[in-house]
């Protein structure tokens, strides 16, 4: 405690409180590489703090008791001190030296501020989806030094998939011991305002903005219209000649905006990884046509993979599972010369789905005719060979076939591996679902695409290069519960 009492001393008595500078979701917390005092001044500040001190000058020692300089404590044990002090304290110590404000920078301390200062929000920490209808989102809240901020993340601009994510801030709750939390909203183009966040349960919280008039716009709705169509899809109307695209704009703007960053969001996880995954899951941005770029969750399960919207549409809201990958039957593409043919491509795929149909209803009679008994065992991938196969595979051809639709014509020129696979379809409203057939193409660790032979139309996919905290699923169980949720509340 003597330890703490002389570190509170060092900060506050140089009287110096530097803002800290808002940083990106993203970028990790790097310190300045230049010290603010030389070698000499740093040793004096700290060797004013000792760890074993004792007596005082009148003791019967024959010698002085052991000191040591806090600059000659191992790493862990400073974040250990360090988290032990009051949260505002904490920006002058970070003036002391160049190694303080690198262990100053450690999660650890901040997780700590936010689990004593902020527990009712210490749930909140992760990846949300916010219930916006079919459009569905993706929430990121982090602690950014004295600030827990929740970034919604947004795919790029369309058609353009290989881009990075874009992301801005929804609201953010100030860390402080002298008072309540601070919430503050942060919608809107006219800075910080008072909002409000209320903790339903564990998995589960809402938002609630107490000055929407900040997000009102001088020009009117028509002013809010054009500086949303700019930073949603990086264009004006005049630029969108697709009149059933511009109808699709319209509504997303008037039925997204009514909510007035009044949200309630539910928690995701990211999917379990296994070491006999074809590649790597996790998130992904793709092309849906005329809805623009969309973000789902691939993920294995077993003999299958499934791809499901983290974000969608009025026809496939976010939630469903937007394609199926059946592991167990590859699909040989021909050449490029007949690859060019669709429907060459057509009949090698529908062949496929036929002998697929075949094997799930021999799947069912053999199991209503044994009545319990186990089926016979089918050939099946070792564990582990699907992902050493996925990187063994020679590159191969491919192109896309003549008459199939894409919005982005850069797409990869060769492909590793083919699966059968279906999509589904539906009309505006999610009604009339269906899984119709297609062709899922791996192109590399970090890039696929579908084929939807129906809509003579392919989607090109590309990983979310992003790394999430707080967002691992506490077992493969709680994963599968958290798709079944997120999936009913759309069905």
């Amino acid at each position: 405690m003597a330890v703490c009492a002389r570190l509170c001393g060092v900060g506050p008595s140089r009287g110096c409180r530097r803002r800290q500078q808002r940083r990106g979701p993203a970028e990790t917390a790097t310190a300045d590489s230049e010290p603010d005092t030389d070698p000499e001044e740093e040793r004096i500040e700290a060797g004013m703090v000792v760890l074993c001190g004792g007596g005082s000058s009148r003791s019967a020692s024959p010698s002085p008791p052991p000191r040591c300089s806090l600059l000659e404590l191992p790493p862990e044990l400073l974040v250990e001190i360090f988290a032990s002090l009051p949260g505002t304290d904490l920006p002058s110590l970070a003036q002391v030296c160049t190694k303080f404000r690198h262990i100053l920078h450690t999660d650890t301390i901040w997780r700590r501020r936010c689990r004593e200062v902020l527990h009712r929000y210490r749930h909140i920490l992760g990846l949300w989806q916010p219930d916006i209808g079919p459009y569905g989102g993706l929430l990121n809240v982090v602690v950014d030094g004295l600030f827990i901020i929740g970034w919604m993340y947004l795919p790029p601009h369309d058609p353009h998939v290989d881009d990075p994510m874009r992301f801005k801030p929804l609201f953010r709750i100030h860390l402080t011991e002298r008072k309540s939390p601070t919430v503050e909203c942060m919608y809107g183009h006219r800075g910080p305002h008072n909002g409000h966040i209320q903790i339903v349960k564990k998995d589960e919280f809402s938002t609630k903005c107490n000055q929407t008039d900040h997000h009102r716009m001088s020009g009117g709705r028509q002013e809010e219209f054009r500086t949303w169509l700019r930073e949603e899809w990086g264009r004006t109307l005049e630029d969108i000649f697709h009149e059933h695209m511009q109808e699709l704009i319209l509504m997303k703007f008037i039925y997204t905006s009514q909510y007035d960053n009044c949200l309630t969001y539910r928690r995701i996880y990211l999917p379990p990884s296994h070491p006999d995954d074809l590649i790597r899951p996790g998130l992904f941005k793709g092309t849906y046509g005329s809805h623009g770029l969309e973000i789902v969750m691939l993920s294995f399960h077993g003999k299958h993979a499934r791809a499901t919207k983290i974000t969608g549409d009025p026809n496939i809201p976010a939630g469903q599972q937007t394609v199926e990958i059946d592991l167990m039957h590859r699909i040989q593409l021909p050449n490029v010369e007949n690859l060019c043919n669709f429907n060459e491509l057509s009949r090698i795929v529908l062949e496929v789905h036929e002998q697929v149909r075949q094997e799930q209803q021999q799947q069912e009679d053999r199991t209503e005719d044994s009545e319990g008994a186990r089926p016979p065992t089918e050939k099946v991938w070792e564990p582990g060979d699907r992902g050493a196969a996925a990187l063994k595979e020679e590159p191969v051809q491919f192109v896309l076939p003549v008459g199939v639709t894409s919005r982005n014509e850069d797409y990869p020129r060769t492909c590793r591996m083919c699966f059968y696979g279906t999509g589904l379809i539906a009309d505006h409203g999610f009604t009339s679902p269906e899984r119709t057939p297609g062709v899922f193409i791996l192109f590399d660790e970090d890039r696929f695409g579908f084929i939807w032979l129906e809509l003579k139309s392919f989607s090109l996919y590309s990983r979310v290069q992003a790394n999430f905290r707080n967002a691992d699923a506490p077992s493969a169980q709680a994963f599968e519960e958290m798709l079944k949720n997120i999936q009913s509340l759309t069905s």
